[in-house]
C-alpha cells in the first residue's frame, strides 16, 4: 500500500500493483478501499475517486487543519486517517455485488463504422464480432475521459483491437467502441480513437439527473443486440 501526496490538496492511494494480471481482484480492492475511505468521513475530504489501481482523495487543507491536522504537515495527518479507514475497508465489501446493467446496442453498418476492421483484425465475420461482444459480462473499472465514459474490462481476447493511429475529431454520443483489451461507450459527442462497432440509444450522461451518470465503477454490464427499428423506437 502506497500513499503519497499530489500537490497540497490531493492524496493518491495505490491499492494494487498489477491491473492487467488480475483485473477483477484489483478492481474489488480499489472499490473496497474507496468505500472504506468514504465511510470514514475524514474531515476536509471533498471527493474520493477511483482508477484502475488507485484511489484519489481531494481535500481542503483549511478544513482538515480545523479538525486537528497540524498545519505544518497536513499530509501526514491525512495519511494516518486513511490507513485507519482502510483497516475497516472489508466491512463495506458487500456493496460490490451489484446487478447487471443491460445495454441495448444497434450494430448496423451506419452505426458500426469500424466493425469490418475489427472483424478483419480478428479474422472472423462481423456477425461473430457482435456475438462475442454480447456474450461477455463486463465490469466498469473506472469512469472518465468525458463525463460518464465507462472503461469496461472483460472483452473477449479474440476481438481485442488496437486503438486507431489517428483519432477522429468527432464521435457521436452513444457510440460503443473497442480500444485494445477494453470496450467503452461515448456518452457525449467528442473526439475519440477507439474502434466504433455500434451505438446505444441509452443516455449515459444527463446533468439533470442525480446521479448524472448511468454507470459507475464496479457495475456489471452486458450488451444486447437490437434492430434499427428498436433503436429508433427507443429514441422517440
Amino acid at each position: 500500500m502506497e500513499i503519497k501526496p499530489l500537490g497540497d490538496s490531493t492524496v493518491l492511494v495505490r491499492v494494487a500493483e498489477n491491473f492487467e494480471r488480475a483485473p477483477e481482484e484489483a478492481l474489488n480492492a480499489v472499490l473496497a478501499a474507496q468505500a472504506g475511505i468514504k465511510a470514514a468521513r475524514i474531515p476536509g475530504v471533498l471527493e474520493v475517486t477511483s482508477a484502475y489501481t488507485t484511489v484519489a482523495l481531494f481535500y481542503e487543507p483549511a478544513r482538515a487543519a480545523d479538525a486537528g491536522a497540524p498545519r505544518e504537515n497536513i499530509f501526514q495527518w491525512m495519511e494516518q486517517q486513511i490507513r485507519e479507514a482502510l483497516s475497516n475497508a472489508k466491512e463495506v465489501e458487500a456493496d460490490l455485488k451489484r446487478s447487471v446493467v443491460q445495454i441495448p446496442v444497434c450494430y448496423e453498418a451506419e452505426f458500426a463504422i469500424d466493425l469490418e476492421h475489427v472483424a478483419e483484425h480478428a479474422g472472423i465475420h462481423c456477425r461473430e464480432v457482435v456475438d462475442l461482444h454480447c456474450s461477455a459480462e463486463y465490469r466498469v473499472h473506472c469512469v472518465g475521459f468525458t463525463p460518464g465514459f465507462p472503461f469496461l474490462g472483460g472483452l473477449p481476447r479474440k476481438i481485442a483491437t488496437p486503438r486507431r493511429e489517428i483519432p477522429r475529431k468527432e464521435i457521436p454520443a452513444g457510440s460503443v467502441a473497442i480500444g485494445g483489451m477494453q470496450t467503452g461507450i461515448y456518452p457525449i459527442k467528442s473526439p475519440g480513437g477507439w474502434n466504433i462497432i455500434g451505438r446505444t440509444p441509452l443516455r449515459l450522461f444527463d446533468p439533470q439527473k442525480n446521479p448524472p451518470v448511468l454507470l459507475r465503477a464496479g457495475d456489471r454490464v452486458r450488451f444486447r443486440a437490437i434492430t434499427r427499428e428498436e433503436f429508433d423506437g427507443s429514441t422517440t
